[in-house]
């Protein structure tokens, strides 16, 4: 009796095809990522932590979302001093210029030039500037704004924006966020001036615009390490939250969310956040503080 051939039902077997492979690694892929999220769900408590609702930071709180306290960046500075937050994603200048807070080491919202969403928006040359009316909502940017008008021996008066509706925006006003976008998405006669490129032509450096903020003297280590898990999810799902968004239209996302922004802390991004702190100090803005990174 012939002795039955062990792989003939492997050679009978249709092959997978490139198509095929691709679409089992995405399922498989999927299923990872779910449970992944399904991990983070619900994990913050006891803690309790904030952040800006801006498309920008998206990738840093994916899977943590319904367990965030939105607020503006100044709202939330107001949140951490008042310990009514452990933890947030805040502007720099916040953890620079009040010596109590840890930064979380590796997490940033950061650009090497082009930002898109913090800009001087002006009808005039920038020479004229007397007046600046500024986003309520900015922290860092002012100060940004400031230290780079100061540079060019510029030193306007600096005034809150009044309302919403930019129907009727003044020749000088400052952006932030979503609402930036929005304008500059807008009709408007106005030029823009971009602050990260700004920067990046003065300095060759990265600014960093945001960090994790941690309130001392609090045990946070599980904390830091789903703040670090968040973000790693985040970006290995970049791609689905650029495809899957609907802010603007999907080319922008790709470039702002994969090349106008990165959410790396590092050496570069160091030397960065020390060149405006010298610069802070030597336009007059202190005292300012050492940031003091944690892992």
């Amino acid at each position: 009796m012939e002795t039955p051939d062990p792989t003939a039902k492997l050679r009978m077997a249709p092959r997978e095809t490139a198509e095929d492979l691709a679409r089992r690694v995405e399922r498989e892929q999927r299923a990872v990522n779910l449970h992944r999220e399904s991990n983070l769900e619900r994990s913050l408590a006891p803690f309790r932590v904030g952040s800006v609702d801006a498309l920008n930071t998206v990738p840093l709180t994916r899977g943590l979302e319904d367990q965030i306290i939105f607020a503006t960046p100044a709202r939330l500075a107001e949140m951490l001093r008042r310990n009514e937050l452990d933890a947030a994603l805040v502007s720099v200048v916040e953890v620079l210029l009040n010596d109590c807070y840890d930064v979380l080491d590796g997490i940033a919202i950061a650009s090497l030039g082009e930002v898109k969403s913090v800009f001087l928006a002006h009808r005039r040359p920038l020479e004229e500037v007397r007046e600046v009316f500024c986003d309520t909502a900015s922290l860092t940017s002012v100060r940004l704004l400031r230290v780079l008008l100061a540079e060019r021996g510029l030193t306007p008066e600096f005034k809150p924006l009044p309302d919403d509706d930019l129907a009727n925006a003044p020749d000088y006003l400052m952006l932030i966020g979503d609402r930036a976008l929005d304008f500059l998405f807008g009709s408007h006669e106005h030029e823009i001036w971009d602050l990260g490129a700004a920067w990046f032509e003065l300095t060759k450096l990265p600014f960093v615009y945001a960090v994790w903020a941690l309130r001392r003297r609090i045990e946070n280590a599980e904390l830091r390490r789903l703040l670090m898990e968040a973000k790693a999810f985040g970006l290995d799902t970049l791609d689905a939250t650029i495809r899957n968004r609907t802010e603007y239209d999907e080319d922008f996302r790709k470039d702002y969310l994969g090349w106008h922004i990165h959410y790396h802390l590092g050496t570069d991004e160091k030397r960065g956040l020390a060149k405006f702190m010298e610069l802070l100090r030597q336009h007059g803005h202190g005292p300012v503080y050492e940031p003091k990174f944690v892992r």
